[in-house]
């Protein structure tokens, strides 16, 4: 998806807000239980974001990487406390912004607003179409789906990620893999 061009005084403007974040593998960008105030642009490394049940059980519900904005969106628009959890993968460097300052161009800067909402059409796009797949689509087609809107994450990230995400346990995912080779 091709998203708005934004007049480079209000581009600008929005830059301005962004400030260097550097994490580490294993530290987490958001937590669950804290509420939400800022967002990031991804320049390298990757994230997953993922729910906890209360028995320690996680579930991966999505995975970032350059170029991807990183959040805890429901937080950051409701003001409420997050339910999702946003860890590093690996060392990334990201950009990030309080989420506040950004809604506070749009009086002046219209193209940003207009930009946000194609992104967030975008994510919900895409949201929607891995909700689908989940329950139309098998496990093996669900392993092809992601080997093709992901290509070459599999070789950077535990398996016990993917089948996370996959909605499989690591024994059905390394039978699927087995299969397929």
């Amino acid at each position: 998806m091709q998203f708005t061009s934004v007049p480079e005084e209000s581009l600008q403007a929005l830059l301005d807000l962004f400030q260097p974040v550097n994490l580490t593998k294993g530290e987490h960008y958001a937590l669950s239980g804290q509420t939400a105030k800022k967002l990031a642009f991804v320049e390298s490394g990757l994230l997953r974001a993922y729910y906890q049940n209360p028995e320690g059980e996680q579930f991966n519900k999505i995975f970032f990487s350059n170029p991807a904005i990183v959040g805890a969106y429901t937080s950051l628009i409701t003001k409420e406390k997050n339910q999702i959890n946003v860890e590093c993968l690996t060392d990334c460097e990201m950009v990030e912004a309080d989420f506040r300052k950004i809604l506070d161009l749009y009086e002046q800067h219209p193209m940003i607003e207009r930009l946000n909402r194609t992104i967030a059409e975008d994510f919900f796009v895409k949201k929607e179409k891995r909700e689908i797949s989940l329950v139309m689509n098998d496990a093996s087609e669900r392993y092809a789906l992601f080997q093709q809107e992901h290509p070459g994450l599999e070789n950077q990230i535990a398996q016990y990620h993917i089948a996370s995400y996959l909605g499989v346990t690591p024994t059905q995912l390394s039978r699927i893999r087995a299969k397929k080779e």
